[in-house]
Protein backbone atom coordinates (compact mmCIF):
# COMPACT_ATOMS: atom_id res chain seq x y z
CA UNK A 1 0.00 0.00 0.00
CA UNK A 2 2.76 2.40 0.91
CA UNK A 3 4.67 1.51 -2.26
CA UNK A 4 1.67 2.35 -4.46
CA UNK A 5 1.22 5.61 -2.61
CA UNK A 6 4.86 6.56 -3.16
CA UNK A 7 4.50 5.67 -6.83
CA UNK A 8 1.49 7.95 -7.22
CA UNK A 9 3.26 10.80 -5.52
CA UNK A 10 6.28 10.46 -7.83
CA UNK A 11 4.08 10.96 -10.91
CA UNK A 12 2.91 14.38 -9.83
CA UNK A 13 4.43 17.21 -11.94
CA UNK A 14 6.36 19.84 -10.06
CA UNK A 15 4.79 23.28 -10.32
CA UNK A 16 7.10 26.29 -10.24
CA UNK A 17 6.33 28.92 -7.64
CA UNK A 18 4.93 32.14 -9.04
CA UNK A 19 7.30 34.93 -7.97
CA UNK A 20 5.72 37.72 -10.04
CA UNK A 21 1.94 37.28 -10.12
CA UNK A 22 1.41 40.64 -11.87
CA UNK A 23 3.51 39.76 -14.93
CA UNK A 24 2.59 39.92 -18.60
CA UNK A 25 4.29 38.67 -21.77
CA UNK A 26 4.46 40.49 -25.11
CA UNK A 27 5.40 39.03 -28.49
CA UNK A 28 6.61 41.84 -30.76
CA UNK A 29 5.90 42.00 -34.48
CA UNK A 30 6.21 44.57 -37.22
CA UNK A 31 2.44 44.96 -37.70
CA UNK A 32 0.84 43.18 -34.73
CA UNK A 33 1.66 42.72 -31.06
CA UNK A 34 0.33 39.80 -29.00
CA UNK A 35 0.01 40.24 -25.23
CA UNK A 36 -0.74 37.64 -22.54
CA UNK A 37 -1.76 38.29 -18.92
CA UNK A 38 -2.57 35.76 -16.15
CA UNK A 39 -5.72 33.80 -16.91
CA UNK A 40 -7.59 35.14 -13.87
CA UNK A 41 -7.17 38.82 -14.85
CA UNK A 42 -9.44 38.94 -17.89
CA UNK A 43 -11.97 36.82 -19.74
CA UNK A 44 -9.72 37.11 -22.79
CA UNK A 45 -6.17 36.80 -21.35
CA UNK A 46 -4.47 36.95 -24.76
CA UNK A 47 -5.09 39.92 -27.03
CA UNK A 48 -3.53 41.33 -30.19
CA UNK A 49 -3.04 44.99 -31.01
CA UNK A 50 -1.80 46.77 -34.14
CA UNK A 51 1.47 48.67 -33.86
CA UNK A 52 -0.03 52.15 -34.32
CA UNK A 53 0.70 54.55 -31.47
CA UNK A 54 -2.97 54.84 -30.49
CA UNK A 55 -3.25 51.05 -30.22
CA UNK A 56 -0.07 50.84 -28.14
CA UNK A 57 -1.63 53.23 -25.64
CA UNK A 58 -4.79 51.05 -25.60
CA UNK A 59 -2.54 48.06 -24.84
CA UNK A 60 -1.00 49.93 -21.92
CA UNK A 61 -4.49 50.86 -20.65
CA UNK A 62 -5.55 47.20 -20.78
CA UNK A 63 -2.44 46.13 -18.83
CA UNK A 64 -3.18 48.72 -16.15
CA UNK A 65 -6.80 47.52 -16.01
CA UNK A 66 -5.54 43.96 -15.45
CA UNK A 67 -3.28 45.08 -12.60
CA UNK A 68 -0.04 44.29 -14.41
CA UNK A 69 3.15 45.71 -12.92
CA UNK A 70 5.93 44.10 -14.95
CA UNK A 71 6.08 43.18 -18.65
CA UNK A 72 8.49 40.88 -20.50
CA UNK A 73 9.03 41.41 -24.22
CA UNK A 74 11.36 40.03 -26.87
CA UNK A 75 14.02 42.29 -28.36
CA UNK A 76 12.96 42.00 -32.03
CA UNK A 77 14.89 44.40 -34.26
CA UNK A 78 13.80 47.94 -33.42
CA UNK A 79 10.08 47.16 -33.27
CA UNK A 80 10.13 46.90 -29.47
CA UNK A 81 11.36 50.45 -28.88
CA UNK A 82 8.02 52.38 -29.20
CA UNK A 83 6.15 50.01 -26.88
CA UNK A 84 9.08 49.88 -24.46
CA UNK A 85 9.14 53.66 -24.15
CA UNK A 86 5.35 53.92 -23.72
CA UNK A 87 5.23 51.24 -21.02
CA UNK A 88 8.24 52.69 -19.22
CA UNK A 89 6.60 56.13 -19.21
CA UNK A 90 3.45 54.58 -17.73
CA UNK A 91 5.42 53.20 -14.79
CA UNK A 92 5.65 49.54 -15.81
CA UNK A 93 8.77 47.53 -15.07
CA UNK A 94 9.79 46.40 -18.56
CA UNK A 95 12.03 43.36 -18.96
CA UNK A 96 13.67 43.25 -22.39
CA UNK A 97 14.64 39.64 -23.10
CA UNK A 98 17.14 38.14 -25.51
CA UNK A 99 15.36 35.59 -27.69
CA UNK A 100 18.09 32.96 -27.23
CA UNK A 101 17.29 32.74 -23.51
CA UNK A 102 13.73 31.47 -23.86
CA UNK A 103 13.30 29.88 -27.31
CA UNK A 104 15.19 26.66 -26.59
CA UNK A 105 12.02 24.69 -25.73
CA UNK A 106 10.37 23.35 -28.93
CA UNK A 107 6.67 23.33 -29.73
CA UNK A 108 5.74 27.04 -29.66
CA UNK A 109 5.46 28.18 -33.23
CA UNK A 110 2.65 30.75 -32.95
CA UNK A 111 2.54 34.32 -31.65
CA UNK A 112 -0.11 33.39 -29.09
CA UNK A 113 1.93 30.58 -27.56
CA UNK A 114 5.06 32.77 -27.61
CA UNK A 115 3.51 35.55 -25.55
CA UNK A 116 2.00 33.01 -23.12
CA UNK A 117 5.37 31.34 -22.73
CA UNK A 118 7.00 34.70 -22.05
CA UNK A 119 4.34 35.49 -19.46
CA UNK A 120 4.85 32.17 -17.68
CA UNK A 121 8.65 32.35 -17.62
CA UNK A 122 8.55 35.93 -16.36
CA UNK A 123 6.02 35.11 -13.64
CA UNK A 124 8.22 32.34 -12.23
CA UNK A 125 11.35 34.50 -12.40
CA UNK A 126 13.24 32.66 -15.13
CA UNK A 127 13.87 35.64 -17.42
CA UNK A 128 16.79 38.03 -17.17
CA UNK A 129 16.47 41.57 -18.45
CA UNK A 130 18.93 42.82 -21.01
CA UNK A 131 21.06 45.84 -20.19
CA UNK A 132 19.67 49.13 -21.46
CA UNK A 133 21.27 52.44 -20.47
CA UNK A 134 19.33 55.54 -19.50
CA UNK A 135 17.41 57.54 -22.09
CA UNK A 136 20.05 60.27 -22.33
CA UNK A 137 22.67 57.71 -23.31
CA UNK A 138 20.25 56.06 -25.76
CA UNK A 139 19.75 59.40 -27.51
CA UNK A 140 23.50 59.84 -27.85
CA UNK A 141 23.82 56.26 -29.09
CA UNK A 142 21.24 56.86 -31.83
CA UNK A 143 23.11 59.91 -33.08
CA UNK A 144 26.47 58.16 -32.98
CA UNK A 145 25.17 55.16 -34.91
CA UNK A 146 23.57 57.49 -37.46
CA UNK A 147 26.89 59.29 -37.76
CA UNK A 148 28.60 55.98 -38.43
CA UNK A 149 26.16 55.20 -41.24
CA UNK A 150 26.84 58.64 -42.74
CA UNK A 151 30.58 57.94 -42.67
CA UNK A 152 30.03 54.57 -44.36
CA UNK A 153 27.95 56.17 -47.10
CA UNK A 154 30.53 58.92 -47.61
CA UNK A 155 33.25 56.29 -47.97
CA UNK A 156 31.18 54.59 -50.67
CA UNK A 157 31.21 57.83 -52.65
CA UNK A 158 35.02 57.93 -52.36
CA UNK A 159 35.16 54.43 -53.85
CA UNK A 160 32.93 55.56 -56.73
CA UNK A 161 35.23 58.51 -57.39
CA UNK A 162 38.22 56.18 -57.47
CA UNK A 163 36.37 53.85 -59.85
CA UNK A 164 35.64 56.73 -62.24
CA UNK A 165 39.31 57.74 -62.14
CA UNK A 166 40.40 54.15 -62.83
CA UNK A 167 38.12 53.95 -65.84
CA UNK A 168 39.76 57.08 -67.23
CA UNK A 169 43.21 55.67 -66.31
CA UNK A 170 43.91 58.59 -63.98
CA UNK A 171 46.18 57.26 -61.23
CA UNK A 172 46.17 60.33 -58.98
CA UNK A 173 44.51 58.40 -56.11
CA UNK A 174 47.48 55.99 -56.15
CA UNK A 175 50.03 58.80 -56.04
CA UNK A 176 48.63 60.90 -53.19
CA UNK A 177 47.56 59.32 -49.89
CA UNK A 178 44.04 60.78 -49.72
CA UNK A 179 41.93 61.76 -52.72
CA UNK A 180 39.63 63.73 -50.40
CA UNK A 181 42.48 65.81 -48.99
CA UNK A 182 43.41 69.36 -49.96
CA UNK A 183 45.40 68.36 -53.04
CA UNK A 184 42.96 65.70 -54.21
CA UNK A 185 39.87 67.90 -53.98
CA UNK A 186 41.62 70.81 -55.68
CA UNK A 187 42.59 68.61 -58.62
CA UNK A 188 39.13 67.03 -58.86
CA UNK A 189 37.46 70.46 -58.86
CA UNK A 190 39.79 71.65 -61.62
CA UNK A 191 39.09 68.52 -63.70
CA UNK A 192 35.33 68.98 -63.31
CA UNK A 193 35.75 72.66 -64.27
CA UNK A 194 37.19 71.58 -67.63
CA UNK A 195 40.95 71.61 -67.06
CA UNK A 196 42.72 68.77 -68.86
CA UNK A 197 46.36 69.88 -68.90
CA UNK A 198 48.26 67.58 -66.50
CA UNK A 199 51.01 70.16 -65.93
CA UNK A 200 48.47 72.77 -64.83
CA UNK A 201 46.72 70.26 -62.57
CA UNK A 202 50.02 69.16 -61.02
CA UNK A 203 50.72 72.72 -59.83
CA UNK A 204 47.72 72.45 -57.50
CA UNK A 205 49.54 70.02 -55.20
CA UNK A 206 50.13 71.01 -51.61
CA UNK A 207 53.80 71.45 -50.58
CA UNK A 208 53.34 68.67 -48.00
CA UNK A 209 52.69 66.08 -50.73
CA UNK A 210 55.78 63.89 -51.07
CA UNK A 211 55.13 62.85 -54.69
CA UNK A 212 57.05 64.88 -57.27
CA UNK A 213 55.31 67.10 -59.78
CA UNK A 214 56.55 64.88 -62.61
CA UNK A 215 54.87 61.81 -61.05
CA UNK A 216 51.62 63.72 -60.59
CA UNK A 217 51.72 64.80 -64.25
CA UNK A 218 52.00 61.15 -65.32
CA UNK A 219 49.14 60.14 -63.03
CA UNK A 220 46.85 62.79 -64.55
CA UNK A 221 47.44 61.74 -68.15
CA UNK A 222 44.47 59.64 -69.25
CA UNK A 223 41.31 59.31 -71.30
CA UNK A 224 38.84 61.92 -70.07
CA UNK A 225 35.46 60.49 -71.05
CA UNK A 226 32.24 62.50 -70.50
CA UNK A 227 30.29 59.61 -68.94
CA UNK A 228 32.99 59.06 -66.32
CA UNK A 229 33.29 62.81 -65.70
CA UNK A 230 29.54 62.84 -65.01
CA UNK A 231 29.90 59.96 -62.54
CA UNK A 232 32.84 61.70 -60.86
CA UNK A 233 30.87 64.94 -60.56
CA UNK A 234 27.87 63.31 -58.90
CA UNK A 235 30.01 61.20 -56.57
CA UNK A 236 31.99 64.25 -55.44
CA UNK A 237 28.77 66.23 -54.85
CA UNK A 238 27.34 63.33 -52.82
CA UNK A 239 30.55 63.07 -50.79
CA UNK A 240 30.42 66.76 -49.90
CA UNK A 241 26.74 66.48 -49.01
CA UNK A 242 27.44 63.67 -46.56
CA UNK A 243 30.39 65.57 -45.09
CA UNK A 244 28.02 68.45 -44.42
CA UNK A 245 25.53 66.02 -42.84
CA UNK A 246 28.30 64.62 -40.61
CA UNK A 247 29.18 68.16 -39.47
CA UNK A 248 25.52 68.82 -38.61
CA UNK A 249 25.39 65.53 -36.70
CA UNK A 250 28.52 66.53 -34.76
CA UNK A 251 26.84 69.77 -33.76
CA UNK A 252 23.83 67.84 -32.45
CA UNK A 253 26.11 65.40 -30.60
CA UNK A 254 27.90 68.27 -28.87
CA UNK A 255 24.54 69.68 -27.72
CA UNK A 256 23.69 66.32 -26.14
CA UNK A 257 27.10 66.05 -24.47
CA UNK A 258 26.60 69.46 -22.85
CA UNK A 259 23.41 68.16 -21.20
CA UNK A 260 25.22 65.37 -19.34
CA UNK A 261 25.88 65.93 -15.65
CA UNK A 262 29.52 66.71 -14.86
CA UNK A 263 31.26 64.13 -12.66
CA UNK A 264 34.27 66.34 -12.02
CA UNK A 265 34.91 70.05 -11.59
CA UNK A 266 37.00 70.87 -14.63
CA UNK A 267 38.24 74.14 -13.13
CA UNK A 268 39.35 72.52 -9.86
CA UNK A 269 40.73 69.38 -11.54
CA UNK A 270 41.65 70.30 -15.11
CA UNK A 271 42.13 67.69 -17.78
CA UNK A 272 45.76 66.50 -17.83
CA UNK A 273 47.61 66.91 -21.13
CA UNK A 274 47.55 63.91 -23.48
CA UNK A 275 50.49 61.52 -23.37
CA UNK A 276 50.84 61.67 -27.16
CA UNK A 277 50.35 65.04 -28.82
CA UNK A 278 48.85 64.73 -32.28
CA UNK A 279 49.28 67.34 -34.97
CA UNK A 280 45.95 66.48 -36.61
CA UNK A 281 42.69 64.80 -35.64
CA UNK A 282 41.91 61.16 -36.19
CA UNK A 283 40.08 60.31 -39.39
CA UNK A 284 36.38 61.24 -39.02
CA UNK A 285 36.96 62.63 -35.51
CA UNK A 286 34.55 65.44 -34.49
CA UNK A 287 35.93 68.95 -34.84
CA UNK A 288 35.03 69.98 -31.26
CA UNK A 289 37.06 69.09 -28.14
CA UNK A 290 35.61 65.63 -27.56
CA UNK A 291 38.26 64.64 -25.01
CA UNK A 292 37.27 67.51 -22.71
CA UNK A 293 33.60 66.48 -22.82
CA UNK A 294 34.43 62.83 -22.07
CA UNK A 295 36.59 63.82 -19.10
CA UNK A 296 33.80 65.97 -17.67
CA UNK A 297 31.16 63.24 -18.10
CA UNK A 298 33.22 60.22 -16.99
CA UNK A 299 35.08 62.00 -14.20
CA UNK A 300 38.32 60.34 -15.33
CA UNK A 301 40.45 60.47 -18.46
CA UNK A 302 39.93 57.16 -20.25
CA UNK A 303 42.35 58.19 -22.99
CA UNK A 304 45.17 57.78 -20.44
CA UNK A 305 44.69 54.02 -20.75
CA UNK A 306 47.00 52.62 -23.47
CA UNK A 307 45.07 51.69 -26.61
CA UNK A 308 41.98 53.82 -25.83
CA UNK A 309 41.62 57.00 -27.88
CA UNK A 310 38.83 59.57 -27.88
CA UNK A 311 36.76 57.73 -30.50
CA UNK A 312 36.80 54.47 -28.52
CA UNK A 313 35.99 56.30 -25.27
CA UNK A 314 33.13 58.07 -27.08
CA UNK A 315 31.81 54.69 -28.24
CA UNK A 316 31.93 53.38 -24.66
CA UNK A 317 29.89 56.37 -23.50
CA UNK A 318 27.30 55.98 -26.25
CA UNK A 319 26.92 52.19 -25.98
CA UNK A 320 27.30 51.61 -22.23
CA UNK A 321 27.03 55.01 -20.56
CA UNK A 322 28.94 56.61 -17.72
CA UNK A 323 27.24 54.65 -14.91
CA UNK A 324 28.20 50.98 -14.65
CA UNK A 325 26.46 50.36 -11.34
CA UNK A 326 23.99 47.97 -13.03
CA UNK A 327 26.87 45.50 -13.40
CA UNK A 328 27.62 43.83 -10.08
CA UNK A 329 31.34 43.47 -10.83
CA UNK A 330 34.02 43.84 -13.47
CA UNK A 331 33.57 40.15 -14.29
CA UNK A 332 29.88 40.70 -15.03
CA UNK A 333 30.75 43.66 -17.26
CA UNK A 334 33.30 41.57 -19.18
CA UNK A 335 30.77 38.75 -19.49
CA UNK A 336 28.16 41.13 -20.92
CA UNK A 337 30.72 42.26 -23.49
CA UNK A 338 31.45 38.65 -24.41
CA UNK A 339 35.16 38.99 -23.58
CA UNK A 340 35.45 36.15 -21.08
CA UNK A 341 35.24 32.33 -21.44
CA UNK A 342 31.72 30.94 -21.76
CA UNK A 343 32.24 27.75 -19.78
CA UNK A 344 30.27 24.69 -20.90
CA UNK A 345 30.87 21.88 -18.40
CA UNK A 346 28.86 18.67 -18.21
CA UNK A 347 29.57 15.63 -16.05
CA UNK A 348 32.76 17.20 -14.77
CA UNK A 349 34.11 17.45 -18.32
CA UNK A 350 34.91 20.80 -19.91
CA UNK A 351 33.12 20.78 -23.27
CA UNK A 352 33.94 24.31 -24.38
CA UNK A 353 35.42 27.54 -23.06
CA UNK A 354 34.96 29.62 -26.22
CA UNK A 355 33.77 33.18 -25.81
CA UNK A 356 30.22 34.02 -26.85
CA UNK A 357 29.65 35.73 -30.17
CA UNK A 358 28.45 39.21 -29.22
CA UNK A 359 27.73 41.43 -32.21
CA UNK A 360 27.92 44.77 -30.43
CA UNK A 361 29.78 48.01 -30.94
CA UNK A 362 31.12 48.15 -27.38
CA UNK A 363 33.05 44.81 -27.51
CA UNK A 364 34.30 45.76 -30.98
CA UNK A 365 35.63 49.03 -29.56
CA UNK A 366 37.54 47.18 -26.82
CA UNK A 367 38.96 44.75 -29.37
CA UNK A 368 40.15 47.65 -31.53
CA UNK A 369 41.79 49.18 -28.47
CA UNK A 370 43.48 45.85 -27.70
CA UNK A 371 44.79 45.56 -31.25
CA UNK A 372 46.34 49.03 -30.90
CA UNK A 373 48.56 47.72 -28.07
CA UNK A 374 50.83 45.88 -30.50
CA UNK A 375 53.48 48.63 -30.47
CA UNK A 376 52.70 50.06 -27.05
CA UNK A 377 55.65 50.22 -24.62
CA UNK A 378 53.35 49.96 -21.60
CA UNK A 379 52.69 46.92 -19.44
CA UNK A 380 49.47 46.28 -21.37
CA UNK A 381 51.45 46.31 -24.60
CA UNK A 382 53.88 43.76 -23.15
CA UNK A 383 50.97 41.62 -21.98
CA UNK A 384 49.36 41.68 -25.44
CA UNK A 385 52.58 40.72 -27.20
CA UNK A 386 53.17 37.90 -24.72
CA UNK A 387 49.65 36.54 -25.27
CA UNK A 388 50.04 36.95 -29.02
CA UNK A 389 53.22 34.83 -29.03
CA UNK A 390 51.58 32.18 -26.88
CA UNK A 391 47.99 32.03 -28.18
CA UNK A 392 47.94 33.82 -31.52
CA UNK A 393 46.49 37.17 -32.51
CA UNK A 394 42.71 36.50 -32.17
CA UNK A 395 42.89 35.09 -28.64
CA UNK A 396 45.44 37.69 -27.61
CA UNK A 397 43.10 40.47 -28.74
CA UNK A 398 40.27 38.96 -26.69
CA UNK A 399 42.50 38.59 -23.61
CA UNK A 400 43.80 42.18 -23.86
CA UNK A 401 40.28 43.50 -24.50
CA UNK A 402 39.19 41.70 -21.32
CA UNK A 403 41.95 43.49 -19.39
CA UNK A 404 40.93 46.86 -20.85
CA UNK A 405 37.26 46.27 -19.98
CA UNK A 406 38.12 45.50 -16.34
CA UNK A 407 40.34 48.60 -16.17
CA UNK A 408 37.59 50.80 -17.60
CA UNK A 409 35.08 49.36 -15.13
CA UNK A 410 37.43 50.12 -12.23
CA UNK A 411 38.08 53.67 -13.41
CA UNK A 412 34.41 54.52 -13.95
CA UNK A 413 33.22 53.01 -10.65
CA UNK A 414 35.97 54.45 -8.44
CA UNK A 415 36.66 57.73 -10.33
CA UNK A 416 40.36 57.15 -9.81
CA UNK A 417 42.83 58.19 -12.53
CA UNK A 418 44.71 55.53 -14.44
CA UNK A 419 47.99 54.65 -12.72
CA UNK A 420 50.55 52.63 -14.69
CA UNK A 421 52.66 52.02 -11.58
CA UNK A 422 50.09 49.48 -10.34
CA UNK A 423 51.45 47.06 -12.91
CA UNK A 424 55.06 47.49 -11.78
CA UNK A 425 54.91 44.25 -9.78
CA UNK A 426 53.48 42.37 -12.76
CA UNK A 427 56.16 43.85 -14.99
CA UNK A 428 58.86 42.73 -12.56
CA UNK A 429 57.49 39.18 -12.56
CA UNK A 430 57.24 39.22 -16.34
CA UNK A 431 60.86 40.35 -16.61
CA UNK A 432 61.94 37.55 -14.25
CA UNK A 433 60.11 34.97 -16.37
CA UNK A 434 61.72 36.31 -19.54
CA UNK A 435 65.17 36.20 -17.99
CA UNK A 436 64.66 32.64 -16.75
CA UNK A 437 63.52 31.55 -20.20
CA UNK A 438 66.54 33.14 -21.87
CA UNK A 439 68.92 31.52 -19.37
CA UNK A 440 67.36 28.13 -20.02
CA UNK A 441 67.71 28.58 -23.79
CA UNK A 442 71.32 29.73 -23.42
CA UNK A 443 72.12 26.71 -21.25
CA UNK A 444 70.72 24.37 -23.90
CA UNK A 445 73.00 26.00 -26.47
CA UNK A 446 76.04 25.80 -24.19
CA UNK A 447 76.12 29.53 -23.62
CA UNK A 448 75.99 31.73 -20.55
CA UNK A 449 74.15 35.03 -20.10
CA UNK A 450 76.08 37.91 -18.56
CA UNK A 451 74.53 41.21 -17.41
CA UNK A 452 75.30 44.21 -19.59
Amino acid sequence: MSRRKRGKESTKAAVAAVLKPNAAGVDIGAREIFTAVPADRDAQPVRSYPTFTEDLHRLADWLQHCGIQTVAMESTGVYWIPLFQILEARGFEVCLVNARYYQNVPGRRTDVSDCQWLQYLHSVGLLRASFRPEQQVCALRSLLRHRGSLIDTASEQVLRMQKALDQMNLQIHHVISDITGLTGLSILDAVLAGERNPAVLARLKDPRVKASEETIVKSLTGDYRPEHIFTLRQSLAAYRYFQKAIAECDSEVEKLLLQFEAKVDVEASPLPPPKVRRKKLYSNEPSFDLRQHLYRIFGVDLTAVPGINVLIAHCVLAEVGHDLSKFRSASAFASWLGLCPDNDISGGKVLSVRTRKVAGRAPLAFRMAANALFKSKSWLGEYYRRMRARLGAPKAITAAAHKLARIVYHLLTTRQPYDESVFAKHEKNSRARTEARLRAQAKELGLQLLPA
